[in-house]
């Protein structure tokens, strides 16, 4: 920092702004042993600070740049966010605004994107990711979301198609009761920019969700937030949809949500072979109502009346059906399609969901399981568990230790994990049995990834514990 020498042994008086924002310290502690590795600390002065960036110095003399914040800066007070790695505790004081120009601050780079639907496409230090508005197309290429997510530590990229996201929200709209409207694949989101700038990206996603089949759930609107900060292994996220109150899988569902993290490695290659939920997994194996509604998808190609030529249309491309895209299952029953009428839709599901309440629950089939160990999913059948409450899980790969470890701030209620080797596909959703959401809209959820299979319960804690931060008066 720059001072005017007045006379020998005295300095000048410093500018008014920045002489207040000198009388106050920020002190961060961390209540959870261990390294935090570019962590994000938001903290608020007590003073109207109009420089978009600043630089900061640690109390061991190391530099930091943090950047302003639109929102939750005020008159009379600036919110500012600045990345630390640290172990313990460490204390910052600001020191001067940036004069360089951003394009020359070390941080978060846009890059261009590789979808024609993409948003913006970032190196956040950590993670070359690729965020898309989706195309409302209904196919997996259609999606909003994250299509594209490669870690910059090792070079692995989990979504190399772009034709799987991270970040969908499902249920209770994608359930047999709904008619299986897809809202990533069936809707375009406007997405509004909070901030930008190399220490934090925040995004708001905002998208209405197409008319189902239950009254109760049309006009539905939502707002995701998205927040990559500079370095950061992980990345934070937050969903709110309008109120709902529906019934699916015989249970009342009232603003529970299905949110789907997709992952895909190439047939035969999984990206993760492992589940383990925090302090042990309970589930069940098995999907009885997939089986149950491919054996529809058979009897509709085979004796449905329907005249519709796009039902000719699937018909065809169901005609190997062992052979046939999984999506093509479901898009066969899906009103937002229009393959089948309404009311045929509504029959052939409800037979559906029939016969998978009976066989879910069935004691002897389906079994709950308890375990202390990682689950190897791709070996039960149809490559699928139903693991029960948790607030912190991962997946991750046995060999070489990469991992994806998700903390909510309230536990979902189930979780529908796949990890399908014939087509190299998995699943994280936060979902019981016949597609029955369990996550509370409004949580937040951390997600990071690294190589730390064998340190994952440590990464979870220390997503769902931030460090403390205090901003007082200096001595």
């Amino acid at each position: 920092m720059n001072f005017v020498q007045a006379s020998p042994g005295l300095r000048a008086p410093l500018p008014s702004p920045l002489r207040a924002v000198m009388t106050q310290a920020i002190r961060i502690f961390d209540p959870i042993a261990g390294i935090r590795r570019n962590e994000p600390i938001v903290f608020s002065v007590d003073e109207d600070l109009g420089a978009s960036f600043w630089w900061a110095r640690t109390d061991r003399g190391e530099r930091v740049l943090c950047q302003r914040l639109s929102e939750g800066s005020e008159p009379g007070k600036t919110r500012l966010v600045a990345c630390l790695s640290f172990e313990g505790s460490v204390a910052l004081t600001l020191e001067a605004p940036v004069e360089e120009g951003v394009a020359t601050l070390a941080g978060i780079r846009e890059m261009k994107g590789r979808e024609e639907d993409c948003f913006v496409r970032l190196d956040t230090g950590a993670f070359d990711l690729e965020m898309c508005s989706g195309t409302a197309g209904g196919l997996g290429s259609s999606k909003w979301g994250l299509r594209h997510f490669r870690s910059l530590g090792d070079g692995f990229e989990l979504l190399p198609s772009g034709n799987n996201a991270i970040g969908g929200f499902y249920g209770p709209f994608f359930t047999p009761e709904n008619g299986l409207i897809n809202p990533p694949e069936h809707t375009v989101v406007r997405i509004e920019t909070i901030e930008r700038g190399p220490v934090l990206h925040h995004y708001r996603m905002h998208g209405t969700i197409p008319d189902g089949l239950l009254d109760e759930l049309k006009g539905k609107s939502f707002t995701i937030d998205w927040r990559f900060t500079h370095g950061t292994p992980f990345f934070q996220r937050r969903y709110v949809v309008d109120d709902f109150q529906t019934v699916i899988n015989g249970r009342a569902v009232t603003n529970k949500i299905t949110v789907g993290d997709e992952f895909e490695g190439g047939v035969g290659e999984l990206v993760f072979d492992r589940f383990e939920a925090y302090g042990g997994t309970r589930y069940r194996s098995g999907d009885p109502y997939a089986g149950e509604l491919v054996a529809m998808v058979g009897d509709t190609v085979a004796h449905s009346q329907n005249q519709n030529p796009k039902f000719e249309e699937f018909r065809a491309q169901l005609a190997d059906i062992e052979s046939a895209h999984w999506d093509l299952y479901w898009r066969l029953f899906c009103a937002w399609e229009k393959v089948l009428s309404e009311d045929e839709i509504r029959d052939r599901l409800a037979r559906v969901r029939a016969a998978s309440h009976v066989l879910a629950d069935h004691p002897d089939q389906r079994p709950w399981i308890l375990t202390d160990r990682p689950v190897d999913v791709s070996a039960v059948p149809h490559e699928t568990i139903f693991p029960g409450p948790a607030s912190k899980t991962v997946e991750f790969h046995e060999a070489s230790g990469r991992a994806m470890v998700w903390w909510t701030s309230a536990p979902s209620g189930a979780f529908q994990i796949v990890q399908r080797r014939q087509s190299g596909w998995v699943n994280w959703g936060s979902n019981g049995e016949n597609e029955c959401p369990e996550l509370p809209v409004g949580v937040d959820i951390k997600t990071a990834y690294g190589r730390f299979a064998d340190i994952w319960q440590n990464v979870a804690d220390q997503l769902e514990t931030p460090p403390h931060v205090t901003v007082e008066a200096r001595p």
